[in-house]
């Protein structure tokens, strides 16, 4: 049977759930959401699909629906929601997130082992999830797909312009840490998938990195079985569901509270509240003109609301401006501002009721990357006016359904809106021509056909490279099948016995299905690979070098981030180098055995001098962990950080039991990370400061020397 594709798409923000999208709830919650939940849809109904999961943010806070707290929501039988949780349970806006997001790597490949499957292809979807999908793309050498619908460069250019400060734009947005990410993920995406040409040249290409990725310019689709064109109503043999009739109630008694005479044609906006969206631009036009007044009502949806004065400070103006022009052209009675609508059902039947009563959907953005409302409200039978801008030039283009306006120029505006309203002929035709367009250009099947078309070539690519070299799993595949792992320490542990070691990577050679091999030692990584390559051993899948503040994996190829953001909390080097300079007894160590996360100084044992140093630390409020070995040797590390504690986050990411961890040892610097609930082992040419821990559990004092002590261990342990 040919193997289907298990997809794996990722939007962080969390509010995301299937039924009755909160679409305008926030500056997070816009078509993205739609978009994302659409296609996943979409691709879990093609045929050369098994599954999609969609993985969001888990969230578990009063403010919000419970919905987004359910560990995983099913669709359909291809198709999942699945949410991680990172950074507490708390909303947060996605800003805020960056913190947290290699504990939502750590979490997805624990869900990863659990499941059982690893994916064919990763989706991510604005910088935050790219980040994730890069770092999962590594690990399981994946195909990475990237869809940015906004960008930083653009967003902060256009920031500096409304007259924030650069200091202003990053305390707020953390901008220049998302677009240092964003050259990452351009520079390393298998495949950037954009809505319009314009977004490759205008938004891609403000980065330094704009021509290293394949771009594919393949548009969003629009769910026809829910947005139908509005004259299907009123066919007699049309039969509506109970929902859609409640919908249009709703839609109907919401918009008779606001006008005076709901029967006229109807200028329609639906969009978030944001400045960008220009609804006051929308506002002035309308009020300016009392003929336009005359011939129609003006209902402008923008996003749900409860309570103003709660909402975020651009939500909150927008929306305080547009109450403040509705006084100021005494629009009562003309003007429609609804708090709410269901997106599943009441939004599309407010697009056949504008259509039915002969209106126009209006969107006059300051820009428009694509637009999703204006092919939703074009597929009910809308005639569109629209900013002269990104998606609603192509869309009209390929549609011609309606006109390109400048988003400033108010009488403009009003003019085509009017001739819209007044002209019949051309209200048909624009119609007609809106819901054949439609149907023929942005439909999901269509764009899942292209999006399969164009990740098949990469998918063949990767599996041909991995058939290439078949001792090169991908790392991420290997660690999340293994059962038993090795770590032993390098100097007189590993080493020591040519004739033993070249026993030892026989048996792991032999036994690599299922047992891992790795190292942790107090050497640099530099220092763990040459050792490696002068004697010709197996790569280790894991190296814990420099004590425990780094791990590696297959070594620098990969970092574990994960890691070190975990260890990074509350860590001060400079600080902690600056104040320890003041000690003449240390001598600060050459740059290779220094790193981020390690200050390592020669220093000789002699009385008081550890206690003083700690309580200089302690005393200054520093968080840290000092680690004194061989008489000479004192490394300052992260509270965080040491060799057991590395341990036991590999542990806990990849899902390997403690008891199926066999770790190996000779000095007294090895002394923590033998005792716990590893296999601890120690070999016969141990130092004597190690002999206290004769006679405990799961420790085990080898007969054999070196390397033959390590394959004694393995048989003794039943790892072999």
């Amino acid at each position: 049977m040919t193997h289907k594709l298990y997809i794996q798409m990722f939007s962080v923000h969390g509010l995301i759930r299937y039924d009755n999208m909160e679409l305008g709830r926030d500056a997070d919650t816009g078509g993205q959401v739609k978009y994302v939940i659409e296609m996943a849809e979409a691709l879990g109904r093609h045929e050369s699909v098994g599954r999609v999961d969609l993985f969001t943010r888990l969230i578990s806070d009063k403010r919000v629906s419970e919905d987004y707290s359910q560990p995983v929501e099913e669709i359909s039988d291809a198709f999942r929601i699945i949410r991680i949780q990172c950074g507490g349970k708390q909303y947060i806006r996605k800003e805020r997130l960056w913190p947290h997001l290699d504990e939502f790597i750590d979490k997805t490949v624990r869900f990863i082992k659990k499941e059982g499957e690893r994916p064919d292809l990763i989706h991510g979807h604005y910088p935050d999830a790219g980040y994730i999908c890069l770092q999962l793309s590594n690990y399981f050498r994946t195909p990475f797909i990237f869809t940015g619908h906004s960008l930083g460069r653009p967003k902060k250019q256009k920031l500096l312009n409304e007259g924030m400060t650069e200091q202003e734009i990053d305390r707020y947005y953390k901008i220049d840490h998302r677009i240092h990410t964003e050259e990452e993920i351009i520079r390393n995406a298998d495949l950037i998938v954009t809505s319009t040409r314009q977004e490759i040249e205008k938004q891609y290409g403000m980065y330094d990195t704009k021509n290293l990725p394949a771009y594919s310019v393949i548009p969003p689709g629009v769910n026809l079985e829910k947005f139908y064109p509005f004259y299907h109503d009123m066919m007699p043999e049309k039969r509506k569901e109970e929902e859609i009739l409640q919908a249009r109630a709703s839609i109907m008694e919401e918009l008779s509270r606001f006008l005076l005479n709901p029967d006229k044609p109807l200028i329609l906006a639906l969009c978030r509240a944001d400045k960008r969206k220009n609804i006051s631009g929308l506002i002035d036009a309308f009020g300016q003109d009392k003929e336009l007044q005359a011939m129609a009502n003006l209902a402008i949806f923008a996003g749900i609301r409860k309570d103003i004065a709660d909402m975020g400070n651009n939500e909150k103006d927008v929306l305080t401006e547009m109450l403040l022009l509705m006084d100021k052209y005494d629009l009562y009675g003309k003007m429609a501002i609804p708090k709410k609508h269901d997106f599943t059902y009441e939004v599309p039947e407010l697009y056949r009721l504008a259509a039915e009563k002969k209106g126009v959907f209006v969107n006059i953005a300051f820009t428009e990357p694509f637009g999703l409302t204006l092919i939703e409200a074009a597929a009910c039978g809308l005639p569109l006016v629209a900013t002269d801008d990104g998606g609603p030039r192509d869309i009209i283009a390929n549609c011609n359904n309606g006109c390109l306006v400048d988003p400033t120029d108010l009488e403009s505006i009003n003019d085509h809106v009017k001739e819209l309203i007044s002209d019949g002929d051309k209200w048909k035709m624009f119609s007609g021509n809106g819901i054949k367009g439609i149907n023929d250009h942005y439909n999901w099947e269509a764009h899942i056909d292209k999006y399969i078309d164009k990740v098949e070539p990469l998918l063949a690519e990767k599996s041909a490279a991995i058939s290439d070299n078949p001792s090169e799993t991908p790392v991420g595949s290997r660690l999340t099948l293994l059962k038993k792992l090795l770590m032993t320490d390098i100097d007189n542990t590993l080493t020591g016995d040519d004739d033993a070691l070249a026993d030892l990577m026989e048996i792991v050679r032999t036994h690599r299905e299922d047992l891992g091999f790795g190292v942790v030692t107090g050497r640099c990584i530099d220092e763990v690979i040459e050792i490696f390559e002068r004697r010709g051993l197996i790569i280790p899948d894991v190296v814990i070098p420099s004590v425990g503040s780094e791990i590696f994996y297959r070594f620098k190829s990969f970092p574990d981030r994960g890691w070190q953001t975990h260890i990074a909390k509350n860590w001060d080097r400079k600080k902690i180098k600056r104040l320890l300079d003041d000690f003449d007894f240390l001598t600060y160590r050459e740059e290779k055995a220094q790193n981020e996360f390690k200050v390592a100084y020669i220093m000789e044992n002699k009385k008081d001098r550890l206690a003083r140093i700690h309580d200089l630390l302690a005393r200054k409020r520093l968080r840290y962990n000092l680690i004194f070995s061989h008489d000479k040797y004192l490394d300052v590390l992260p509270l965080r950080a040491s060799k057991a504690k590395a341990l036991r986050y590999l542990s806990y990411k990849w899902e390997i039991p403690m008891k199926n961890i066999m770790v190996c040892g000779d000095g007294g610097s090895d002394a923590e990370m033998l005792k716990g609930t590893v296999q601890g082992v120690v070999v016969a040419n141990h130092a004597k400061g190690l002999d206290n821990l004769k006679g405990k559990r799961k420790i085990y004092f080898a007969e054999g020397a070196h390397a033959h002590g390590v394959i004694e261990g393995l048989k003794k342990f039943k790892f072999i």
